[in-house]
């Protein structure tokens, strides 16, 4: 990233620059350098009239006729499971969890006893719509507004009485018709305005969309391309031969089917008889026949879920440090196949340059955790280079940085 991506990105991050580009907005001249993401949600803020100081909290409805909604919401079905991922660690770091419907109503807000004693007073309470038309530039509201994951941090709210606060927020969409069915937001100081807190309201959302597909439908099967690989079903997990995990992934990545022949090319560089191919999906079958479909060329009854699909939803999301923490590390590490060596390499290549290209010192850091980032020279350049000057951080990259010239020598 350039010297001015980087001020960009330290510029959004700094509230002092966000307070003052915030009253120079309000005075009709922002300044530049601001997320562009706020800066369009201020804008929508303020058309539609939006008093920075008294923003208009709206309650639409009786409490009985909230309850009831509440209860029969699409939503309620996956509370438990939200605060299974969320709810359950939120108060020892004083954060509330919301979640709201398609119109931006708080069906629930959970967690922080504190926090929520200091959200009830600027109307962050149940049946309120929190909308950019009630209470402009919101995580819940702009998430909504945007059909995107956003983070809220301090004096980026329009709202002066929000100014405290940090709050992340995902939408929720259902997984048939692709309707948006509410978001889901952690709302608090200093934890809340985290990479980890955007990260972890987008993987719940997907988690969520995953759970709302299951109900509706057959469960689906996942597929651990890992040293020891396996399928994970309803009856428990189904141990793979790396053969058969092998020609499971060659089928998972072509959805129109593969012949023996392709397969034979996929699977082995020398010569691998088609009979041979045959022969072992023949005792694939066996293991997992319900999964194949009866069918010429060799295809999947439907597609399986794989650690690299969730991956690339992630980076599809912009949400690259949930997709380092969701990443199994290499597929199938003991294969030699020709077809998944060229699967491996493109699934690394395509997370290392989201990483590399994303510019965030949080996510590379975080890349350099890892079994292959720990050894990527030009990560840890990067790091080295964004660290102010004898400080911690740039000691620890440029002593990781002597290691590897030594072991490259």
């Amino acid at each position: 990233m350039s010297d001015a991506g980087m001020r960009a990105v330290r510029a959004r991050r700094d509230p002092r620059f966000v307070r003052h580009a915030y009253e120079r907005f309000l005075g009709g001249d922002p300044p530049p350098g601001l997320d562009p993401v706020v800066l369009a949600s201020w804008q929508r803020s303020l058309r539609t009239g939006v008093d920075p100081d008294r923003p208009g909290i709206l309650f639409d409805g009786s409490e009985a006729d909230f309850l009831d909604r509440r209860r029969h919401h699409r939503l309620a079905s996956v509370m438990p499971l939200i605060r299974g991922l969320l709810v359950d660690g939120a108060t020892d770091d004083d954060l509330v969890i919301a979640v709201t419907d398609d119109g931006g109503r708080l069906l629930w807000i959970e967690g922080s006893h504190r926090t929520r004693s200091r959200i009830d007073p600027i109307g962050f309470v149940e049946g309120a719509v929190w909308t950019e038309q009630t209470v402009g530039t919101n995580a819940p509201g702009t998430a909504l507004a945007t059909g995107s994951a956003v983070q809220v941090l301090g004096a980026e709210h329009f709202a002066r009485p929000v100014q405290a606060l940090n709050c992340a927020a995902a939408p929720i969409r259902d997984p048939r018709s692709g309707r948006t069915l509410g978001v889901i937001d952690i709302t608090g100081g200093g934890p809340a305005g985290s990479t980890m807190a955007l990260s972890l309201v987008r993987t719940t959302a997907l988690m969520v969309e995953r759970e709302l597909a299951s109900a509706a439908g057959p469960s689906e099967v996942e597929l651990f391309l890992e040293a020891r690989p396996r399928l994970a079903t309803d009856d428990g997990p189904v141990p793979l031969s790396l053969r058969h995990a092998e020609i499971l992934a060659l089928l998972n990545s072509r959805p129109d089917g593969m012949t023996a022949g392709e397969l034979a090319a996929e699977l082995h560089a020398g010569d691998l008889s088609e009979v041979a191919v045959r022969a072992e999906v023949s005792r694939l079958r066996r293991v997992a026949g319900h999964l194949l479909a009866d069918t010429r060329p060799y295809r999947l009854a439907r597609p399986l879920v794989t650690a690299a699909a969730v991956v690339r939803q992630l980076l599809a999301a912009g949400d690259i440090a949930g997709a380092i923490a969701a990443d199994l590390g290499p597929l199938l590490p003991r294969s030699v196949a020709p077809g998944i060596e060229e699967l491996r390499a493109e699934y690394r290549t395509e997370l290392r340059a989201a990483v590399l290209a994303s510019g965030d010192p949080a996510v590379v850091e975080a890349w350099t955790g890892t079994d292959e980032g720990s050894g990527d020279y030009e990560a840890w350049q990067m790091l080295a280079q964004w660290a102010p000057p004898t400080s911690p951080a740039q000691v620890r990259a440029r002593v990781h940085l002597d290691h590897l010239d030594r072991l490259l020598r």
